[in-house]
């Protein structure tokens, strides 16, 4: 929004230790919100004085219907700090207050104490209120958004640093596409790469390596040895997904297979077309390493070969529902898509 702040803003704040008195930090992003909030508690205010001058009040307690009162908010921010030159005070759940509640809040925004740094979270904040509008007016609103799919690889790369190695560009991409672009997974991940490789430069080896013990890297990889037509690594991936998984799982292999070669059909006729690799990925909404690999895999089909694929992943989704053998129904899809089509033709003959 106009005149919002960013998250980056406030932690440059933060490093020359010139925070302002009040914030409202809000947005969908909620571990950027609980990343920079523990910022702020950890060097905000010194260790040995933080049991008296940090506070944490919430709008409505977890589970419970017990709030706290405005009046003791408003108490402890215009008190001075005690054994530190600055106190800090976090209202969760704002949105939980009554509207003359945060009303209350208002004559404290006009002339806040300047030793007090009192952050309101919000999840749903309505700056049509008086109190909202007061905030934001003044330049101390802060939004958490989502970041966009082309800032993603930008906060892998200093998330890394931060931990203490470097990350390839590649190696961020790979990441993406196994793990997905929820920054909480991502930040699991990184802290697994510094965790396994220390502080050096980490490419996508190191990645796979670490992936290839998660469950959500063997689809991939078994969606990649089917798309390179490897019947016997498909197999091996396809066994192993299925032990790792639930008895949903069937059924979602399908569905990510029925994807998987959309993606394939899609990048056949864009390239055939004349397009390019960086144009693909931008019209198929994946990353450029993905686009890369889809282009080389997509040589492996023919049109008849994605044709007949459709009509054996439709027979398969209904095998499957009519609880048939499920494990031999998977394996002989698998081997099917594996072969070309003028095989299957003779092998029906």
């Amino acid at each position: 929004m106009a005149g919002d702040i960013t998250p980056e803003y406030v932690l440059g704040q933060l490093e020359k230790e010139q925070l302002f008195p009040f914030y409202l930090f809000y947005g969908p992003s909620e571990f950027r919100v609980e990343r920079v909030l523990n910022r702020i508690r950890q060097s905000y205010i010194p260790e040995e004085a933080r049991d008296f001058n940090l506070h944490i009040f919430y709008g409505a307690r977890p589970n419970q219907g017990e709030k706290a009162n405005p009046a003791d908010i408003l108490d402890t921010a215009q008190s001075l700090p005690f054994m530190s030159q600055r106190r800090l005070i976090i209202v969760r759940r704002t949105e939980n207050f009554l509207d003359t509640d945060l009303e209350g809040f208002v004559p404290y925004l006009d002339d806040p104490l300047e030793t007090t740094c009192l952050i309101f979270v919000s999840s749903k904040p309505d700056f049509r209120k008086k109190f909202y509008r007061k905030i934001r007016d003044s330049g101390r609103a802060v939004n958490f958004r989502r970041l966009y799919d082309n800032q993603v690889v930008p906060w892998i790369k200093n998330t890394a640093e931060e931990l203490g190695f470097t990350i390839e560009t590649q190696a961020c991409d790979y990441l993406i596409e196994i793990v997905g672009n929820r920054l909480i997974d991502l930040y699991s991940e990184l802290e697994k790469l510094y965790l396994r490789y220390g502080k050096t430069t980490v490419g996508v080896e190191q990645v796979k390596e670490i992936a290839i013990y998660s469950r959500i890297y063997t689809i991939f990889e078994l969606m990649d040895q089917i798309s390179l037509k490897r019947p016997v690594q498909s197999l091996l991936s396809l066994n192993r997904f299925l032990e790792e998984e639930d008895r949903t799982a069937p059924l979602r292999f399908v569905g990510m297979l029925n994807r998987q070669i959309g993606l394939l059909w899609q990048t056949k006729s864009i390239m055939k077309a004349g397009g390019e690799t960086a144009g693909l990925a931008r019209k198929l909404r994946v990353q450029p390493f993905v686009a890369s690999k889809l282009v080389k895999q997509s040589k492996k089909w023919s049109t008849d070969d994605l044709e007949r694929a459709l009509k054996l992943l439709h027979h398969a989704d209904g095998l499957l529902k009519s609880d048939a053998y499920e494990h031999l129904i998977l394996e002989n899809l698998v081997m099917s898509l594996c072969m070309p089509v003028s095989s299957q033709l003779t092998a029906e003959r």
